[in-house]
């Protein structure tokens, strides 16, 4: 049990700032109550009886206690406050907290049932009285007591009231819940035994487990408060109850239980939650696109290839090129920046990746952390379009500068260089023979020359067949450069913090788990939690499909 608290306590700090604080108001006041009721007395066991008007409820109280100790009679309402009797001292804490003043704290006779030591027993008002106050008593000790004996008679104990607004709610309470079918004595035949089992029906269809053949549930009782049958039977139920001196911390244990119940809605997820592989790498693919990684990478290969043709080129050749250029007024025409229109398409590029990631991670979980998930995406995406064109413009920068070389372009570039000495020393050969410098002979110096010129071309055919495979890896490498750059700028901004937002979710997701684990401990069985309906066992809060263990 303390484990559970502590588990609850740590649930309601880490949820404050991502839930409503109405969401966590019942949290907050089993918890409170928890702390007052461990620091009072554990030797008593605090229990109220409960019922409609006219159902016997006082009549009862003094029958438990042997002595008239509550006003009984045909006006009513006849009790109009609760009145308490102990049946052993130190119990002055618990009637304190239950408000009750000492003017309505009473003792049975001197030597009373020893097996109702530690009894606190409360008579309480009607449930169903005409006065608002008389009510509000009533569900103010309910609230606070550790076990209720509900007294209902043969004409209301299908009463809609009291099934709808106390039983039904209170279902996963049964442990420490008594009903009891008062005034069978006005029942002929076997009329007593059908209307008892059509009240157990009426409980099952509730959601309140009856405790028979050893099972742990309600107890269910059929007695005659005014003559006297059964009331043994009763007397001797709760002094064992009493005696097991596990009311308190099974109470307790029922609130824990409701309390979760009530917040399941909250913290449990739909499925698997979190996101995969295949979302992430999705994610940095689009943020890629945005960036223009694919033109980023071919604009690089073409820049390599270009450097290729310029570095293995012929003299000639580059000469004419040099010359194409001069008679481009300005030179070359300086790169124009990005239309406004592929900009304004780049940052929807983004921010459509931005909201398709948070709807994934989003996916399944608990519509107040699904919130937070979308809103850290959006926080974190706030400036991210503006990063990625900083990234741009760096790895821009860096494919414009000198490509590098391979190990063989000297060996080209000389190459090259041969052929273009090898035109010029065979053209001068065959000047200085047309002049007379020379002895005539044109055959190897036209063969020289021919090489020559045919040589160029071929090696700068080469290089550039050559230079396709490392061009492309240099594109490559930076289009994936400028992906990676760009992913971890997303990663950064928007999965980090979506991240955190998983992880303080799986955080609270496994405090809840411990607050609702129905773990068997020595004071019983596994409780159900209470509702409309509501099963009962272990599986009453953790028996749901979809619920997922951590965020993927």
């Amino acid at each position: 049990m303390r484990t559970r608290l502590e588990a609850l306590r740590e649930l309601v700090g880490l949820s404050r700032t991502r839930l409503e604080e109405g969401t966590l108001v019942e949290a907050g006041r089993v918890l409170d109550e928890a702390v007052a009721r461990q620091r009072l007395s554990a030797r008593h066991t605090v229990v109220a009886i409960a019922g409609a008007t006219g159902s016997g409820k006082s009549t009862l109280f003094n029958a438990l206690a042997q002595v008239p100790l509550s006003e009984t009679g045909l006006r009513r309402p006849t009790t109009s406050a609760p009145i308490a009797c102990s049946w052993s001292e130190g119990a002055a804490g618990l009637l304190d907290r239950l408000a009750i003043p000492p003017r309505l704290r009473r003792r049975p006779l001197a030597g009373g049932a020893e097996e109702l030591s530690g009894l606190v027993l409360v008579d309480l008002p009607d449930h169903d009285s005409a006065l608002v106050k008389h009510r509000e008593q009533v569900e103010r000790v309910l609230a606070l007591v550790d076990a209720v004996i509900w007294v209902v008679d043969p004409e209301k104990y299908a009463d809609a009231a009291l099934h709808e607004r106390y039983l039904r709610p209170l279902a996963g309470h049964a442990e420490v819940t008594f009903v009891v079918l008062n005034q069978v004595d006005r029942l002929p035949g076997e009329a007593a035994d059908q209307v008892l089992d059509d009240l157990r029906r009426l409980l099952d269809e509730d959601g309140m487990a009856v405790g028979e053949h050893g099972d742990p549930g309600a107890t269910v009782l059929a007695l005659s408060a005014l003559s006297g049958e059964g009331v043994d039977e009763l007397r001797e139920a709760v002094g064992t109850f009493v005696q097991e001196r596990t009311a308190a911390a099974r109470r307790l244990s029922a609130d824990v239980d409701a309390a979760a119940h009530g917040l399941r809605a909250a913290y449990v997820a739909h499925g698997r939650t979190g996101l995969d592989e295949r979302s992430r790498e999705d994610f940095a693919a689009r943020l890629g696109e945005a960036v223009g990684a694919e033109a980023a990478g071919e604009a690089a290969e073409r820049a390599w290839r270009r450097h290729a043709g310029r570095a293995c080129g012929t003299p000639w050749l580059r000469l004419w090129r040099w010359y194409e250029r001069k008679r481009v007024p300005g030179g070359t025409p300086a790169s124009s920046p990005a239309p406004a229109e592929e900009e304004l398409t780049a940052r929807q590029r983004v921010e459509q990746a931005v909201r398709t990631v948070a709807e994934e991670a989003a996916a399944g979980l608990p519509a107040p952390w699904a919130q937070a998930v979308r809103e850290a995406a959006v926080r974190g995406a706030d400036g991210l379009p503006e990063a990625l064109d900083e990234l741009s413009v760096r790895e821009a920068a860096v494919t414009a500068k000198r490509p590098l070389r391979p190990a063989w372009w000297p060996a080209a570039v000389l190459t090259q260089a041969s052929m273009t000495l090898l035109q010029i020393y065979g053209g001068l050969w065959l000047v200085g023979q047309i002049v007379g410098m020379l002895e005539p002979g044109l055959i190897v110096p036209a063969l020289l020359m021919l090489a020559g010129i045919v040589g160029g071309p071929l090696v700068e055919w080469a290089c550039t067949v050559a230079v396709r495979g490392p061009a492309r890896r240099y594109g490559q490498d930076a289009q994936r450069r400028l992906r990676e750059a760009a992913a971890a700028c997303g990663r950064a901004r928007v999965l980090d913090p979506v991240a955190g937002e998983l992880m303080r979710y799986r955080e609270v997701r496994e405090q809840y788990a411990t607050v609702a684990g129905n773990a068997r401990t020595a004071l019983g069985g596994p409780r159900g939690v209470g509702g409309a309906g509501g099963g009962r066992g272990a599986g009453g809060v953790l028996g749901v499909t979809g619920f997922s263990t951590t965020p993927r």
